[in-house]
């Protein structure tokens, strides 16, 4: 029998014989606010998430204070800004860190981060994070990757966007650099992403490729992709999570909210169920349910002796009586004793 690969982050195992580990990225929905950064932890928890993800970067440490075009976003969410004015509004105060992994310890949730470059990783270690998470954009830094392997910390690195001789290079680095537990996670780096870009097919083909944890991170507005996933072999799921979608921060708009956490977070869990195993047997569940099978009864009276014609038995339900399969041996017998119409043909009704 095959083993499956597993990681274990903070004592929870992940693979694909778990429940799917369900992370809630609060990513920029803190909006500015410690205490929104706080309640919407304690949201995810409530909701039955594994754990929830931050981001460590500032401005500087993602990209250049430059207004050339190569710095500025046309289209999309964030259209008219330059990077630097976007991940400013966005990113998480380093001097929250601390008390937010204290806060996450006192909810009892798992809690991360995606670190965006070495001081956000040295930062990460003074505060003893878990895991690391490495984002779909920054899977092409491989000497980040190999920064991250050198903790030799659990390590998930998003996909999107890299093609499979990119994620193969990902996935040396952090081989190279030390990474003992190491998951991957199919990705589309639209935000929000439609369901019709995710080829879940891709899944299976990943497992079987690369040979290591692989789950979602899901950038779609509801929860059905996500579902899919598991049935075909995610084994973690990564969702933007938020109090309110209407809520004008950066990520909002694409985020669940806790009802829809709390949803995944179920429904997840009972397709993984679902899934069981390869079983051909009678189920507990349909025990009862048994006795209301087809089978064989008399519709006529007879005598002992009698020949039994066609019009003498039917194949009705309750199964109290041989399986309507035998109707043509039961046919041309003789009758071993008087029966009734009503009663069920059974081997000692029959000589």
């Amino acid at each position: 029998m095959s083993v499956h690969p597993s990681i274990s982050i903070a004592g929870r195992r992940i693979g694909l014989d778990e429940s799917p580990y369900i992370i809630a990225e609060l990513s920029a929905n803190h909006n500015g606010s410690l205490d929104m950064a706080k309640r919407i932890m304690a949201a995810a928890k409530a909701a039955g998430a594994d754990a929830i993800k931050l981001q460590t970067y500032r401005p500087d440490t993602i990209t250049l204070d430059c207004d050339s075009a190569d710095f500025q976003i046309h289209g999309g969410l964030w259209d008219g800004k330059t990077l630097y004015k976007l991940y400013e509004e966005a990113h998480m105060p380093w001097e929250w860190h601390a008390e937010l992994f204290e806060h996450a310890r006192q909810l009892g949730i798992t809690t991360f981060s995606s670190p965006f470059d070495s001081t956000a990783v040295d930062l990460l270690e003074d505060l003893n994070a878990p895991a690391y998470k490495i984002a779909s954009f920054e899977a092409v830094d491989l000497p980040l990757i190999r920064y991250v392997a050198a903790t030799g910390k659990p390590m998930i690195i998003s996909t999107g966007m890299a093609d499979i001789e990119e994620i193969q290079e990902a996935v040396d680095a952090a081989r190279a650099g030390g990474c003992k537990e190491l998951a991957i996670l199919h990705c589309v780096s639209g935000y929000p992403a439609p369901a019709e870009d995710y080829n879940l097919r891709t899944l299976p083909d990943m497992i079987e490729r690369f040979g290591l944890v692989t789950g979602l991170s899901d950038h779609t507005l509801d929860n059905t992709t996500a579902i899919a996933s598991v049935v075909l072999g995610a084994s973690i799921i990564e969702k933007h999570f938020t109090l309110d979608r209407s809520g004008g921060g950066p990520d909002d708009s694409f985020s669940l909210e806790p009802a829809e956490l709390a949803a995944l977070c179920r429904d997840s869990r009972t397709a993984w169920q679902a899934l069981g195993r390869v079983d051909y047997g009678r189920k507990s569940s349909e025990q009862g349910n048994a006795q209301f099978r087809r089978s064989l009864y008399f519709v006529k009276e007879g005598k002992a002796g009698e020949l039994i014609t066609a019009d003498m038995v039917r194949s009705v339900r309750p199964g109290f009586g041989l399986p309507p399969k035998m109707l043509d041996q039961v046919i041309g017998k003789r009758l071993a004793k008087e029966v009734n119409f009503g009663l069920p043909v059974t081997y000692d009704s029959l000589v």
